[in-house]
């Protein structure tokens, strides 16, 4: 097996067999006192053990309304306390929580809600421009979620808790006992990037143990204080972010609801943050700043970068101006809980880009050629699976689409295209659905961005496919300049003259200043492609490829 790519990660900690709620009161026990979550924008600080008493007032309170174990309770808002309370308040109770991406519009809102069963929703007013109570009245004729069990944040929120009053401790006691760790506790919806979003089902032991583990693989103790920006509805946010704290008694500081880039800079600075996350556009975004000097980053010792690959200039900035030396990329998937791999606080920096680090400890990962199903020798490209406890019960109520992931043996396959090196690091080289066929030649985008961002005035770069009538497909590259730089598709043609091949060599540029994105920091190719084939009078033309 040496010579093939299947590793599993050894560890000399056991996995946690407990549940959420056992997993932090065992943290309330030994570090009560100091500050659990800080909530900036909206002036919010508690410890551990309020922390804990806050969530217990909630789930009183989700019980005296008739939540039962295993029914749903969906929360639609952004960075908030009331988000982490609901986290944590869900689980002692048996509830699943369903996370709703909080820039879903109608359609979106109105399927998970169905798709889901859901029992109860929390929601906040509105996001940004997007008004969520007129979303709700437009929805409910033909959704038939329960409108009399709505709380609405900064509405009815305080209300609802003071129904608490009517469930003993002893009736919560009762409730939390009856608990097991590999019951459902959490509805993670897949980006939905392309068609409809898919419910993985998560369990306590599923996240527990994932968040503990990437805590460890940054060396998370009692005296952290990590700032997240990363959006809590995906799993950066409420897995490497709230779990992996509270399973290291770290202190989860919230900037605000988004991203935003001298927010969060002036958060890590006065809040004496020693880790930072976010995805790489969110590192950029920071680091290109005007006012990026003026901020004091002396107390940043590690963090995680993931979502996306990381140029190697980014990260070797994220290191030497903003001291986080032990910065780690972490990889995985929903489906798993998330991370399969992750690199360690002191590998190379070139080990830190170019690959996603190792196997995550319990976990066991293997590359198979996706035509036989055969583990493929070292150093060769083929589809990441992987198996282990952090793989996810399933898709919720959909048997067929968990089938065509999750195989017989136990076996996630990710659809990722990936390499394995003779020292068990995994590099990501490509989607299979990502790939341009370009008149018969694989072309992957990576490579090519990986050669844009070389040059001095890109900031950022994403390739895609757009429709070629002659080729199937074409290259074209959506490109973010760096600030006090002015050129054209021209200069960016000779830069890639000779120094790329022809067919890599993009036919198409567009200059922009941001790509469109999903709420978890990822870039929508897919709406890039229509953007693109629209703009290029090619939405006529079949493409090869048409899918993230």
């Amino acid at each position: 097996m040496e010579n093939l790519s299947y590793a599993n990660g050894t560890s000399g900690i056991a996995l946690r067999g407990e549940t959420i709620g056992e997993a932090l009161l065992r943290t309330v026990e030994k570090y009560g006192d100091r500050e659990a979550l800080v909530v900036v924008e909206q002036g919010y600080r508690a410890t551990y053990r309020e922390l804990w008493e806050q969530a217990t007032v909630l789930a009183k309170a989700l019980m005296a309304v008739g939540v039962k174990k295993g029914d749903r309770v969906a929360i639609w808002a952004a960075n908030r306390y009331e988000w982490v309370l609901t986290q944590f308040a869900t689980p002692r109770v048996g509830a699943i929580m369903v996370n709703i991406n909080p820039g879903f519009k109608n359609e979106g809102v109105e399927y998970v809600l169905k798709q889901s069963e859901v029992n109860l929703l929390i929601t906040a007013q509105r996001f940004k421009a997007t008004d969520y109570i007129d979303i709700l009245n437009t929805i409910r004729p033909h959704c038939p979620y329960p409108s009399n069990r709505t709380v609405i944040l900064d509405r009815s929120w305080s209300k609802f808790l003071e129904l608490s009053r009517n469930i003993s401790d002893e009736e919560l006691a009762e409730r939390e006992a009856s608990l097991s760790f590999d019951d459902p506790i959490n509805i993670q919806y897949t980006s939905g990037t392309t068609g409809l979003p898919k419910g993985a089902t998560l369990t306590h032991h599923n996240i527990v143990n994932n968040g503990f583990f990437i805590g460890e693989g940054q060396r998370l103790t009692e005296n952290d204080r990590v700032c997240i920006p990363v959006p809590f509805y995906h799993c950066f946010g409420m897995v490497l972010g709230n779990l992996a704290c509270i399973t290291h008694g770290a202190c989860m500081v919230i900037p605000g609801e988004v991203f935003e880039p001298e927010l969060v800079m002036k958060t890590a600075q006065d809040e004496k943050c020693t880790a930072l996350y976010g995805v790489p556009t969110m590192f950029i975004a920071e680091l290109a700043h005007p006012s990026f000097g003026k901020y004091d980053f002396s107390l940043l010792r590690t963090g995680i970068m993931a979502g996306s690959p990381c140029p190697v200039d980014s990260m070797e900035q994220v290191i030497a101006k903003m001291h986080m030396k032990e910065v780690t990329i972490c990889y995985g998937m929903t489906e798993t809980s998330p991370v399969s791999t992750q690199s360690m606080y002191n590998d190379p920096v070139d080990r830190r880009t170019a690959t996603v680090g190792k196997v995550h400890p319990h976990v066991e990962v293997k590359i198979i050629d996706p035509k036989t199903g055969k583990i493929v020798p070292r150093g060769e490209r083929g589809e990441l699976c992987t198996r282990g406890y952090s793989v996810m019960l399933g898709y919720w109520n959909d048997a067929e689409s968990t089938a065509k992931v999750i195989d017989r043996n136990g076996w996630m396959h990710s659809g990722d295209v990936a390499t394995m090196d003779s020292e068990g690091y995994v590099a990501i080289v490509g989607r299979t659905k990502d790939i341009i066929i370009r008149g018969g030649e694989n072309i992957s985008p990576k490579e090519i961005e990986d050669f844009l961002i070389k040059h001095e005035g890109i900031q950022d770069v994403q390739v895609i496919g757009v429709p070629s009538e002659k080729y199937g497909e074409e290259v074209m590259a959506w490109v973010k300049r760096q600030p006090g730089f002015d050129y054209g598709e021209e200069e960016l043609a000779r830069y890639c003259k000779g120094r790329i091949a022809t067919f890599k060599t993009p036919k198409y540029w567009k200059f922009v200043e941001e790509f469109p994105m999903t709420a978890a920091g990822k870039i929508r190719k897919v709406e890039m492609r229509e953007i693109a084939a629209k703009e290029l009078g090619l939405e006529k033309v079949k493409s090869i490829h048409t899918e993230d």
